[in-house]
């Protein structure tokens, strides 16, 4: 455990510089005291490093700790002694269980509520204005309500080449194209421009009017179309459901991203076990060059796994793989490894 600590405070130490060098001068140019800094923005920073970085540290604490033993060839007095390599394992299953428990409940609960915080200091005194990339885009923003903007420019909560259309009964009843649309920032209030308004009575009568200008109120605002990405680390379990089954409802094109991060919370908890097999194994036999091979090998699979981890969630969110099996695809495999590599182990 002291191992653990060590390095994990050691790793989110190294984290807060980099951070600092890098937001230095937002920090000096912003009203933030020292204070904010410190409690509502460095001290949730080190809850969320932490608990990202907590499955590789975990690994890394179990080949340092175990390879030392096999060093000075305890490993192999245990073994001699009659002692079964299962037993030599249950300590180390143990500490990995209450770790992944307690990683389950940060990455559900706890980090969450620290990354609200962070968001909030962050929008007030880091973040520039947002920007929004995709084009095209469409939300449903009530029950028969469709909303699309071609582009959005969230700083100035407007959009160009908008078009709302209203369906009753499978049957559109009105839509409006117009050249763009406005609204005030976090407000239902809109200002439609050059608005062309075509309705449909019960017998398919059309019925064409047209707006210089069209001021209304809409159920929706520019957030539904602008999100910024760490919103969803913002949010608890409960609410990242809640929210994706409403971005869903909304045609978001960004469901499958939420849906990574929701299933990630727990298969990254669920690594710490398979990585802490994989750690004993491989540490636990004495080897030329001691330590720094057991150190070098875990940094090469720690890395493995991240780049597997990575280029599974881009092909969920971009040639259709099933959200839960991409997120799940780098703990499947190195459970494999980890099984391949116990009965090779030296029993």
């Amino acid at each position: 455990m002291s191992n653990f600590l060590f390095m994990i405070g050691a790793f989110v130490i190294i984290s807060v510089i980099f951070d600092i060098s890098e937001n230095i001068d937002d920090f000096l140019q912003s009203d933030a005291s020292f204070m904010e800094i410190v409690v509502k923005y460095y001290l949730n920073f080190c809850f969320y490093f932490g608990n990202l970085l907590s499955s590789f540290i975990i690994f890394l604490t179990v080949i340092w700790f175990t390879s030392k033993m096999a060093q000075q060839s305890e490993m192999i007095a245990i073994l001699s002694g009659g002692v079964s390599y299962k037993r030599i394992l249950r300590p180390y299953l143990i500490f990995s269980t209450l770790m992944a428990v307690i990683s389950l409940l940060l990455s559900h609960f706890i980090v969450p509520w620290a990354n609200t915080t962070k968001y909030e200091f962050e929008l007030k005194y880091i973040k520039k204005a947002l920007t929004v990339a995709q084009t095209n885009l469409h939300r449903e923003v009530a029950p028969g309500t469709l909303a699309h903007f071609y582009r959005v420019n969230a700083a100035n909560s407007s959009g160009s080449q908008f078009s709302l259309e209203q369906w009753s009964n499978g049957k559109l009843v009105q839509k409006i194209t117009a050249h763009g649309a406005s609204s005030q920032p976090n407000s239902n209030q809109w200002k439609i421009e050059r608005a062309v308004i075509r309705s449909w009575d019960e017998k398919g009568n059309e019925k064409l009017l047209f707006k210089q200008q069209l001021d209304t109120i809409l159920p929706m605002t520019i957030e539904d179309f602008a999100l910024r990405a760490e919103i969803m680390s913002a949010m608890d379990t409960p609410q990242l459901i809640s929210f994706i089954d409403e971005q869903r409802l909304s045609g978001s094109g960004r469901v499958k991203e939420f849906e990574v991060e929701l299933h990630s919370r727990t298969s990254n908890a669920f690594a710490i076990i398979i990585l802490t097999i994989i750690g004993v194994t491989i540490a636990s036999r004495k080897v030329r060059g001691g330590t720094g091979v057991h150190l070098l090998l875990a940094v090469v699979l720690g890395f493995v796994y991240v780049f597997i981890s990575k280029v599974t969630a881009v092909s969920a969110a971009t040639i259709g793989v099933p959200v839960i099996l991409a997120v799940w695809i780098p703990n499947a495999f190195f459970s494999i490894l980890a099984i391949l590599l116990y009965q090779k182990a030296q029993k």
